[in-house]
């Protein structure tokens, strides 16, 4: 690479950043490739180090490159084109019993071992650390050989209480270990806590679109939903919340507030810390659903809304289902003033989680990798929503909508009124393609024009090809219904 004659009026520095920009825009250099050293481009371009480390932090100042410690400056994770976001959801007219075969139905297909998976939320097994846990799980039932076939206490092992409320740290919260009752999964978690702080009949306050497991938990406890607004980018109105508080019976509310799914959402402090004073003022308990919070993009870790809790009234669930195996079903909550509550109810329901799955989570949080495989995972899914939404604008209509999290790994695509996204569903299984259409998320039937798409699973040209052929499918669905209009 040789230097061209500069500009009048620009400086050399701004000069051979022009040359890295034309790199990236060219897509000679993509998101996550590493940026020629600093002594290799003095060399090349036969300027001072100093120039070259100018030019760096003008192309890091527009957010084009980042430096990571101790391994240089690599291409950020940025879309070239960003397409339009969706709005914030309505508000429905009236709550809703919930209804969810179709969720069953469309769940089972969406786990084909066969299909190409953009639909079920899952991550791709290779980037989970699965052979760490298999060996560390094996040296736990040779040293622990007869505790791993015992029965426990209904709360769990203290090795992963301990394990699990040092992490909590990071979310903002100081929690006793004995204040955790660990479960099988999240999802066990958050059906607990709906059975501790309601009835049969009661409505729950959710966000629209909300994650279809929640709303199977609902309807399998005999619980309305009360569908409030949510922005994709901020959560749940919190507005539409405090008057729902004042005009309707609610029992309590269930949220995913850090990276919801599908949305992707994730509330700010200040948010968080308002939820809280409307539960306080209204003694309404939250189930808070943090499964997704350690997977943000950039920065720290956002913080629970549990550490904005000082009156017991939220009941903190999540699991390593996302970060380490989904297959060992080990989750957790932290329930507050529900904890003996929560703990009867678990011994009730299964007595225990298994002491094999929790002793091996808890080694692998307690032998000091954890937060390595995190940062890993982080690039693997922030990079895999990019590669994603770059195909939804090379391959879907223009008109597309798209969300834009900051976290997690799950994208909600919003199309014209006129698209079907049952329709959609049913063709796709014919070519082996498994999505998840937008009415599984809402008990009212809402966002039958929107799809969520799984970007848990790393980029292959089998996943390149299926969203072609997803944007093909969707182009002729809408081109047919132009025809017969």
């Amino acid at each position: 690479m040789t230097l061209q004659s500069l500009a009048p009026s620009q400086h050399l520095y701004e000069h051979v950043a022009d040359r890295i920009r034309t790199l990236i825009t060219e897509k000679t250099l993509q998101p996550g490739d590493r940026l020629p050293s600093v002594r290799k481009l003095h060399e090349q371009f036969s300027v001072s180090i100093s120039t070259v480390l100018e030019a760096y932090r003008l192309l890091e100042d527009q957010g084009l490159i980042g430096a990571r410690p101790q391994s240089g400056y690599f291409v950020k994770q940025s879309h070239l084109f960003t397409p339009d976001e969706p709005k914030q959801s309505a508000l429905p007219k009236h709550n809703f019993p919930v209804e969810v075969s179709l969720a069953y139905r469309v769940g089972v297909t969406m786990r084909d071992p066969n299909k190409v998976k953009l639909g079920a939320a899952v991550p791709g097994l290779e980037l989970l650390p699965i052979a760490t846990l298999n060996r560390l799980m094996s040296q736990i039932i040779r040293t622990h050989s007869e505790a791993v076939h015992s029965y426990s206490i209904a709360k769990g092992c203290e090795s992963l209480h301990h394990e699990v409320a040092k992490r909590l740290i990071d979310a903002g919260c100081s929690i006793n270990p004995n204040e955790i009752v660990i479960t099988n999964g999240t999802t066990e978690a958050v059906y607990l806590s709906l059975r501790a702080v309601t009835k049969p009949g009661d409505t729950v306050a959710i966000e629209s679109p909300c994650y279809y497991g929640i709303l199977e938990a609902l309807e399998s406890l005999h619980l309305k939903a009360l569908e409030l607004p949510t922005h994709p980018q901020e959560g749940i109105s919190l507005d539409h919340l405090e008057a729902a508080l004042e005009h309707r019976q609610i029992a309590a509310c269930a949220l995913v507030p850090n990276f919801s799914n599908p949305l992707g959402s994730c509330m700010s402090d200040v948010n968080k810390q308002h939820l809280v004073t409307l539960l306080n003022q209204y003694d309404i308990p939250l189930i808070e659903d943090d499964i997704y919070g350690d997977l943000h993009f950039e920065g720290t870790r956002p913080k629970a809304v549990k550490a904005f809790d000082t009156e017991g009234r939220v009941l903190y669930c999540a699991s390593a289902s996302k970060t380490l195996s989904p297959g060992l079903r080990v989750g957790w909550s932290v329930p507050g003033r529900y904890q003996l509550k929560i703990e009867q109810l678990k011994m009730a329901m299964n007595w225990m989680t298994s002491i094999a799955s929790q002793l091996t989570v808890a080694a692998f949080l307690g032998n000091g990798g954890y937060d390595r495989h995190l940062r890993q995972l982080r690039r693997a899914y922030q990079s895999q929503i990019i590669r994603m939404t770059q195909a939804v604008c090379d391959y879907f209509p223009a008109e597309t909508k798209v969300t834009r999290p900051s976290g997690g790994y799950v994208l909600w695509l919003e199309l014209s009124n006129e698209f079907e996204a049952m329709a959609l569903y049913e063709e796709a299984l014919d070519h082996q393609i498994s999505v998840a259409p937008g009415v599984m998320f809402s008990p009212s039937g809402n966002y039958a024009n929107c799809l969520r798409l799984n970007c848990g699973l790393p980029w292959t040209p089998e996943i390149d090809r299926a969203m072609q052929t997803l944007g093909y499918l969707t182009k002729r669905q809408l081109a047919r219904k132009m025809l017969n209009e």
